[in-house]
């Protein structure tokens, strides 16, 4: 797909939605960030590693979507801000050794996973100290040291990668686990449902997120999808599911461990759909317009990831105002030298174009 593919395809989406979608996407919003029946407390350590982790995130999103609109950033970029409970909620409930493979909204993954934020923003702006040497960009970086096996843009494609590294885990004899995500819109994909089938004929070790933050691209789930509750959508494979609200990490974690339990102890695959919400739009070449500045404001203040950590620590006394202000300052000057760094780092040298390319002899 090309960026004017895209925009083409997001403008028809527009039209779609403004005669008559708006409406049916209230009921949705709704269930995002809403408290889980019995979320289990995080102590001030939790607390405050899942604060600071979530606000790398959206600090380095932030400043990812400036770079872009400066021009030091090509091509596609996929912002992930609103969405930061969910990786950080899953990276708390694994272990070293397990894999996380994701789509084409992957810095957050990225970042989660402990890969350097100045190769991640290097990638992202095309040069030598990029994770992919500055080839791949946005949608194509990973870290085997990290256990991070790429962001795809393929729409679905994370769903038979991610089944493959649980083959190769279960063929191996080991203990460890694939975390496979993907979109609401990943989520129609016939390939899902192939990889959903052979996960659990050979009972894999496979985690599938579902990432379901309401619109595939510009179309809400209600007119995308003939059944909305995802998380049911392994069940004629009797693959069990859970929906959960994305944007607590305490819920996220606590479906997680279940979750990872599951697999682990070799019951084969297990379905997470983590309700969230995307405060900004599909990519950088898209304005939003079928959803309403009502309807982001409504999450961005009832329901922030981030806020309802900060909240919970000032009200629990594990931390005061200005020691959250140092976290933020902490976070911004990491995120500014990553900036700096991307914008300084040499091209790639045109000799790169024939190096990791599978060609024949």
């Amino acid at each position: 797909m090309t960026v004017s593919d895209e925009r083409a395809g997001t403008a028809r989406l527009h039209d779609d939605d403004e005669n008559g979608a708006a409406s049916e996407v209230a009921s949705i919003v709704e269930t995002a960030g809403k408290p889980s029946a019995s979320v289990p407390e995080f102590d001030a350590e939790q607390e405050r590693k899942s604060y600071r982790d979530m606000l790398l995130i959206r600090r380095f999103e932030e400043k990812a979507g400036q770079l872009y609109g400066m021009g030091f950033i090509g091509g596609f970029c996929h912002l992930y801000i609103g969405q930061e409970a969910v990786v950080t909620g899953m990276q708390m409930s694994i272990k070293k050794g397990d894999q996380v493979i994701t789509t084409y909204r992957d810095h957050g993954h990225m970042l989660a996973c402990g890969m350097d934020p100045k190769g991640v923003m290097a990638e992202l702006t095309g040069r030598r100290g990029g994770y992919s040497k500055g080839k791949g960009g946005s949608m194509h970086m990973f870290s085997v040291e990290a256990n991070f096996y790429g962001g795809h843009g393929i729409v679905g494609a994370s769903a038979p990668l991610g089944t493959g590294l649980a083959f190769a885990n279960k063929y191996r004899g080991n203990d460890n686990v694939s975390l496979t995500y993907f979109g609401d819109g990943s989520a129609n994909q016939g390939q899902v449902y192939e990889s959903f089938n052979m996960a659990k004929l050979w009972d894999l070790p496979v985690i599938y997120v579902i990432e379901n933050n309401k619109y595939a691209m510009g179309t809400s789930i209600e007119r995308a999808s003939s059944t909305t509750d995802l998380s049911q959508r392994g069940e004629s494979f009797d693959i069990p599911g859970e929906q959960v609200d994305g944007m607590d990490v305490r819920a996220v974690k606590a479906a997680g461990d279940k979750a990872v339990k599951w697999a682990r102890e070799g019951n084969g695959p297990f379905i997470l759909e983590m309700l969230t919400y995307r405060y900004r739009g599909h990519s950088m070449s898209d304005p939003a317009k079928y959803r309403t500045k009502e309807e982001v404001q409504k999450m961005r203040t009832e329901s922030d990831p981030i806020e309802m950590i900060r909240v919970r620590m000032l009200d629990k006394g594990f931390a005061k105002e200005d020691e959250l202000k140092e976290i933020d300052k902490e976070v911004r000057a990491i995120v500014n030298e990553a900036a700096e760094f991307a914008q300084n780092d040499p091209e790639p040298d045109t000799s790169e174009l024939y190096t990791d390319i599978l060609k024949k002899p």
